[in-house]
């Protein structure tokens, strides 16, 4: 039995301390959005073939933007599900029903397509469900509900900010996640956390060996490469490759992968022209290098934040326009970095 749990799925899981396996294991590349099937290391190597790199935004769950098919989208990442703040209750933003009409009726929309949609369980606001359910079948069950009801088997779990240093929290996630995909065998998890450029940091680790330890299947680790801090004024596009290439060496020691496979179980979310830190500006060239680099690496997907903000800020509007929310804050086209991003 050993054994077979060590034969994850995905691209970054390897073999977990509760396995009682070691951690050599060989897991084949992470899902690609738009195909049934993927494409291991081992594949690529006898000739097979090579696996593209998929754009994947996030959008509002709730509210359309004319920016959504910019790029063609393989996937969408619906943000976001969390607690409606007192209870083990999953709403959108912590405020909309999870079969709300007009969401069901959006997400019918994005998948019209052929799109798939990811659900993104947490994000920076509100409380993600670990800190309110108070059991693994609890937390398990509100996860599947949201699931269930945007049609997805696929799972984002975004946590960052207090969520991430609640170790309490991080191990009934785990549990909880678990759970979910021994009921869910086709169920695909991806983790989005916060990075520098020095990588991940201590709590961003410690999440990633407490997945690896209670057997959740890892798909896909996405970095958020963004709001380093106010000492950090170089170029963005370097900054999300260093960061990018101090993680991946961390995903090769967390779950023993191999330079390929470690790539491969990675995705890039940045944030689009302004970010929330002074003198951060991630520009279109930024979106093209970040590309590039990706489609070298191999890396899973590449994501923005977000379909909404990809636009100009309209002249004379700078108390209406939010360049955090509504738009860019820089010069551009609509939908322009979604171009850049999807090559």
């Amino acid at each position: 039995m050993a054994g077979l749990a060590c034969l994850f799925a995905m691209a970054t899981a390897g073999c977990s301390a509760g396995s009682g396996g070691t951690s050599d294991a060989a897991p084949a590349a992470p899902e690609q959005s738009n195909s049934s099937s993927s494409t291991s290391s081992a594949d690529k190597g006898s000739g097979g073939a090579s696996q593209t790199t998929s754009y994947e935004p996030y959008v509002s769950a709730e509210e359309a933007s004319a920016n959504d098919s910019s790029g063609s989208p393989t996937t969408y990442n619906l943000a976001f599900v969390i607690s409606d703040g007192s209870s083990c209750t999953p709403k959108w933003n912590g405020t909309t029903a999870i079969d709300d009409p007009a969401v069901k009726s959006r997400i019918a929309k994005l998948t019209d397509s052929g799109a798939s949609v990811r659900v993104s369980f947490g994000g920076a606001s509100g409380k993600e469900l670990a800190s309110v359910c108070d059991s693994v079948s609890k937390l398990a069950d509100a996860y599947g509900r949201a699931l269930d009801a945007a049609g997805a088997t696929l799972a984002d779990f975004d946590v960052e900010g207090t969520q991430l240093s609640d170790s309490g929290s991080v191990a009934l996630r785990s549990r909880a996640i678990a759970q979910l995909q021994k009921d869910r065998p086709d169920l695909r998890v991806s983790f989005t956390l916060p990075v520098m450029p020095s990588g991940l940091d201590a709590d961003g680790l410690a999440l990633l060996k407490s997945a690896n330890k209670y057997d959740v299947q890892v798909s896909v680790v996405n970095i958020m490469t963004m709001n380093y801090g106010e000492s950090y004024t170089a170029d963005m596009g370097d900054y999300a490759l260093t960061s990018a290439k101090a993680t991946h060496t961390q995903l090769k020691e967390v779950f023993g992968l191999s330079d390929a496979a470690a790539w491969r179980g990675m995705a890039l979310t940045s944030m689009l022209g302004v970010n929330d830190v002074a003198n951060e500006t991630f520009s279109l060239s930024d979106a093209a290098q970040v590309r590039t680099f990706a489609e070298e690496k191999e890396i899973a997907w590449v994501s923005m934040w977000s379909t909404f903000r990809d636009q100009q800020c309209e002249d004379g509007r700078a108390a209406q326009d939010d360049a955090a929310t509504d738009c860019s804050g820089v010069k551009q086209s609509s939908g322009a970095f979604a171009e850049a991003f999807s090559g």
